[in-house]
Formats: C-alpha cells, sequence, structure tokens
C-alpha cells in the first residue's frame, strides 16, 4: 500500500483507503465530507473535471463546476437521505467552459473516522460513446490499411511486366521518333508506382527514439513558416512538464506537417489563416482496445471553413479530398504514421474551427 495523500480538511480524520488504488482507476471519484467540502480528488478526476486536486481540496463541492445547483440538491438529498443516488445523464458545465455528459453515481459513508461522508463517481457518457467511436475508426484505419497492400500487390505486379515489355519494346523499334510512345509508358507506369508507394505511406517500421514532441512541433513551425514567408499566424500552447516520449522524430514531423498543410491549402486566404498547435497530458486513456495511463495529446487547430459534415467520416481514406488539385494522400499518410506509433488520429470541425487531434502513448512498454 502506497502512502496516503495527507489529509488537508482541518475536521477531518486521515484517510484508510489507498490513494494508489483510486488514482489508478478510470472513473472520476470525488471524496465529500459532511459539509460537502471536497476532501479528495482522483487522477481521472482531475481529468475529467480539468482541474487539479489542489486546487478542489478544501472548497466546497459547488466549485467544482461553473452552474452547480443541481449537482448541490442531489449531494444534499444523498447526504440527508443516506441513501445512495444514480444520476442520469447530468450536464456539467466546467471552468474551462467545456460541457460534459455524465452519469453520478453518489454513495453515502457510513462510519469510519476518514472524514468521508460522501464518494461522488462521475461516469462521462460522452466520453464512453467516444471510446466506442474511436474503436470503431481504429479498426477501420487497420481493414483499410490492409486494402491498401492488397491493391498495391495487385497493381504493382501487372505495372512491372508493362513497364519491362515497353523497355523491351523500345529496343526493338526500328524508328527513334517511335520511342517516344514506349517513354510514355514507362513514365506513366512509374508514376502509377510512385502513387501506390505514397498510398502505402512510410515503408519502414518507425525508429523509435526519446524525443521532446514540442521539438518536432517547433521543427514544424519552422518549416510553414519559411514555405509561407511569415504570412500566417501560429499560435503555440504547449505544457512544459510533458516528459520525452518514443517515436520517429522524421515520421511524427511528416504527419504533423501533412495536417498543417491541409490547413493551410484549405484557408480562403493564407495571410488571415491562424494555426494554434497545443500539447496536454491525458491520463487513463484507451486507444482501440488498450487503456493507457499516460498519453500526449496534440491539437492541431486553424481558422479555416471547416470540413462538410458528410466529408468527415472519409477524410482519412486514400483520394478523398475537397480540392481538384489534391491528391487525397496527406491525411492517408499522417494517419498511418500515428497508427505505426499505437496512436490515434481524430478530427472535429466546424465553420471557423478544425480540429486535427494526434494521441500518442507515452509509456515506455507501449513502444
Amino acid at each position: 500500500m502506497s502512502a496516503v495523500k495527507p489529509q488537508l480538511h482541518e475536521n477531518a480524520a486521515p484517510m484508510h483507503y489507498s490513494q494508489d488504488i483510486l488514482d489508478n482507476i478510470s472513473t472520476a471519484v470525488v471524496a465529500l465530507d459532511a459539509e460537502l467540502q471536497v476532501l479528495s480528488v482522483n487522477n481521472a478526476g482531475e481529468v475529467l473535471l480539468e482541474t487539479s486536486e489542489a486546487r478542489c481540496v478544501g472548497h466546497g463541492a459547488e466549485k467544482l463546476v461553473t452552474q452547480p445547483e443541481t449537482l448541490m440538491d442531489v449531494l444534499e438529498q444523498v447526504r440527508d437521505s443516506r441513501n445512495s443516488v444514480a444520476r442520469r445523464s447530468m450536464q456539467l458545465f466546467l471552468h474551462t467552459g467545456r460541457e460534459i455528459c455524465a452519469d453520478l453515481l453518489l454513495t453515502p459513508i457510513n462510519g469510519g473516522d476518514s472524514g468521508v461522508d460522501l464518494l461522488l463517481e462521475i461516469l462521462p457518457v460522452d466520453r464512453l460513446l467516444k471510446i466506442s467511436r474511436e474503436e470503431s475508426i481504429y479498426h477501420s484505419q487497420e481493414t483499410t490499411r490492409e486494402m491498401i497492400r492488397g491493391l498495391a500487390h495487385e497493381i504493382k505486379n501487372p505495372l512491372g511486366g508493362v513497364r519491362g515489355a515497353a523497355q523491351l519494346l523500345a529496343r526493338e523499334l526500328p524508328n527513334e521518333e517511335l520511342a517516344e510512345y514506349t517513354n510514355i509508358i514507362i513514365r506513366e507506369a512509374d508514376r502509377l508506382r510512385d502513387l501506390v508507394d505514397r498510398m502505402l505511406g512510410p515503408n519502414q517500421q518507425p525508429d523509435r527514439r526519446d524525443l521532446n514532441v514540442h521539438e518536432v512541433l517547433e521543427h514544424v513551425r519552422n518549416l510553414i513558416a519559411a514555405e509561407t514567408d511569415n504570412r500566417i499566424t501560429v499560435n503555440r500552447d504547449y505544457d512544459p512538464s510533458l516528459p520525452d516520449l518514443r517515436g520517429d522524430r522524421s515520421q511524427l514531423i511528416q504527419a504533423v506537417l501533412n495536417i498543417v498543410r491541409n490547413a493551410l491549402q484549405a484557408a480562403p486566404d493564407v495571410d488571415r489563416c491562424e494555426i494554434t498547435l497545443r500539447s496536454r497530458p491525458q491520463r487513463q486513456f484507451t486507444i482501440g482496445a488498450v487503456r493507457h495511463r499516460l498519453v500526449c495529446r496534440l491539437d492541431i487547430e486553424d481558422n479555416g471553413p471547416g470540413i462538410p459534415e458528410d466529408m468527415l467520416p472519409t477524410i482519412f481514406m486514400p483520394m478523398v479530398t475537397g480540392r481538384a488539385e489534391g491528391s487525397g494522400l496527406g491525411l492517408t499518410i499522417a494517419q498511418s504514421i500515428i497508427t505505426r506509433h499505437g496512436g490515434l488520429l481524430g478530427c472535429t470541425s466546424e465553420p471557423g474551427r478544425t480540429c486535427f487531434t494526434i494521441y500518442l502513448p507515452m509509456e515506455a512498454h507501449n513502444a
């Protein structure tokens, strides 16, 4: 058993439960005393409520959210009746401005000298739906990659034969002027081969090494600044507490660069284009069927026109693009790179705001 966190509330006795256990479960748990003062918030609670335990302990439960009337009514009801209560699909408004939909489980604690009178468990309904959707996306990405590999094999084999036949034919032509036709065949075969290779993405496994993800973001920022002659605004919102992660620097740069270039190409006016690069830690996060204790979340946000709603489910598919001159491979390659790192790439979009979010596991054993 690990050492229990010190009790900061002056009237409460030392806690007897293991804080280590609470900090390693995925459910957000808030411990309250008889006056509905916060005694403890576990790691999942800090992530869900987007706050820290230090800011909550010793304050009333009404400080957890911005519109606490309904929450306080339920807490007082459970405290006075001493009966457990479950409230489904309650809207909670966080101090960060975000709104979440959650199920609340409230349990009175009878007896004991820990000072805990009430346990509040918060189960985010929208997060469960998101996990299900992300798992579906993850499996869909795997299926797409297998389909592309099979398609590439079926195309490149006969393509090699066509190219070889054109080369042999060029040697037998009586007139050198006719060689232009065989050269066209060879050039187009090479172009199609290169296109298939690009659809497959990087053909080597990531060369994983310890790296600072902010150095990756800064490298991309410098590249974009050079490409646009500093015409765009790039805002940086980094969390300096993020530890190093294991990844392939060049591949991660390529993934982020593809996403940023996609935003630039979609912008109607480059001079008014504004991009935000943001990094945050995310605890107890599920990718596919694996739950990670800590992941790095990278947001690449732009103020462009947004992605049409009917295109959102297919933007990571090969050859899908909203631009006539686009190849439709940039986001596909970015997704392939992130998936090879055991991560997840997602997107939310509305007019005036599009945000691509990258999740990368930070535990060493996930490399």
